[in-house]
């Protein structure tokens, strides 16, 4: 895996976010549910990305969470980083060897750095803008092709 569950339910959370578009907060039930995200476990979440300035919370009533500045100004990249850190100084072997290099490379050591790097590239580059309208396309065209109603039961099941 390139980063952690804990990272996939932020991206999801800031997709959903970007999706709503919203100047009014949205409940963080509402993107668990909409996400089958442990409610707790988003809770905790949000509060990093609170602390990583990528969303504000509101209290009370009327309270929720909701993108910080524009979702075209939030990339991958930092929702990964805020909640799995920074990447290590000292890239890990893919394979898991205690030592990999350049000089002493493992057996997969080339072509898994050109992966890297281009990975490193998308999360770098792909905003919440983009993913959100792209996420909106999906949903439109598997509604059109009544796929929508196949996948929720799916999931019920």
């Amino acid at each position: 895996m390139l980063y952690s569950k804990s990272a996939e339910y932020a991206i999801q959370a800031m997709i959903y976010l970007a999706e709503k578009n919203s100047p009014r907060p949205v409940m963080i039930s509402e993107i668990a549910t909409a996400y089958n995200i442990p409610q707790q476990f988003l809770a905790k979440i949000a509060q990093i990305l609170v602390r990583h300035r990528l969303i504000i919370a509101i209290r009370g009533r009327n309270g929720g969470v909701k993108l910080e500045r524009s979702a075209k100004q939030i990339y991958l990249n930092q929702v990964v980083q805020a909640v799995d850190g920074p990447p290590p100084e000292q890239e890990q072997c893919v394979i898991g060897l205690d030592y990999c290099s350049d000089e002493q490379p493992c057996p997969l050591h080339n072509e898994w750095s050109v992966i890297r790097e281009q990975i490193n590239k998308m999360l770098e580059t792909e905003n919440l803008e983009h993913l959100a309208k792209r996420v909106i396309e999906k949903r439109s065209a598997m509604r059109k092709l009544g796929i929508d109603d196949l996948v929720g039961a799916i999931k019920k099941d």
